[in-house]
């Protein structure tokens, strides 16, 4: 798959791409890239999808945005934008993953499908810092929010490590590579840490965007690795109270936080059995 590149948003989006029918837009997490869809998007394209993943906004080859916003509203603002200059229609299907899934929420009410991957619907993670196991899981959100971040995520082994942790048993090489190339530049890290340092208000909104679309409002498939090491998989349990009508959740046996890669074949089947084929 070529990189190719596209205006939205006022930023330069580069996006891998491959098969021809309704926009399926796969949005990528931390640390990791658009590369992660490697084994969905064949299958999307085989079921008569236009499968395309951008390199989401300070990823490289993406450029880093000239506005410095990296708030939940700059993320769903890129993602309408992308899907207009995508050519986007109704029949439109989003999936997001990690960080994807933040706007895949936002934006389920405007696809006609939309998935989640290891990160649960606004409102279910209220008690997440209230968890002892989870804050110890959590702990580079809060050294994200300090000076020592960018120096710290740059340390040979950290990310590796997050990997390792976050999916334990599975081989990350090539996706580390991937991550490398993307976050190899000390302006990218820092802009990949910015996802954080808005998250929890370190850096205060832009002001930009228009507020975040509450609650979701489209049904929504969410999947959870039962051995997820970022985010417990208890924190997925009642999910559906915090989805509308209509939503499924399912757990992923013998995967972590990297689920679509961990278990391909599984994830894909659960993904284009909740799609359908393309209309």
């Amino acid at each position: 798959m070529e990189i190719r590149t596209i205006h939205a948003n006022g930023v330069e989006f580069a996006y891998l791409s491959l098969g021809e029918g309704p926009l399926a837009l796969c949005l990528h997490g931390f640390p990791d890239t658009a590369h992660t869809w490697r084994h969905l998007m064949p299958a999307l394209a085989e079921r008569g999808y236009r499968a395309v993943a951008p390199f989401l906004r300070g990823y490289a080859p993406t450029e880093i945005p000239a506005d410095g916003a990296y708030e939940d509203a700059a993320l769903v603002a890129d993602v309408r934008a992308l899907h207009e200059e995508l050519g986007g229609g109704d029949d439109a299907v989003v999936i997001g993953h990690d960080w994807g899934a933040f706007p895949a929420y936002a934006t389920a009410g405007r696809f006609r499908r939309a998935v989640t991957l290891a990160v649960p619907p606004p409102g279910s993670l209220a008690g997440l810092f209230f968890d002892y196991e989870q804050l110890k899981r959590s702990f580079y959100i809060f050294l994200f929010q300090t000076a020592l971040a960018e120096t710290a995520a740059a340390t040979p082994g950290f990310i590796d490590n997050l990997w390792r942790d976050w999916s334990p048993g599975y081989d990350a090489r090539e996706d580390l590579e991937f991550v490398r190339r993307s976050l190899g530049d000390p302006a990218n890290l820092a802009a990949a840490i910015g996802y954080y340092r808005a998250m929890l208000g370190t850096t205060p909104p832009s002001g930009r965007y228009p507020a975040v679309e509450q609650p979701v409002s489209g049904p929504v498939l969410y999947l959870h690795g039962a051995q997820d090491g970022c985010l417990g998989a208890d924190l997925a349990k009642g999910a559906l109270e915090h989805l509308p009508a209509g939503s499924r959740a399912e757990q992923v046996a013998g995967a972590g936080h990297f689920l679509h890669l961990e278990r391909p074949g599984e994830v894909n089947r659960l993904i284009l059995d909740w799609l359908g084929p393309a209309s």
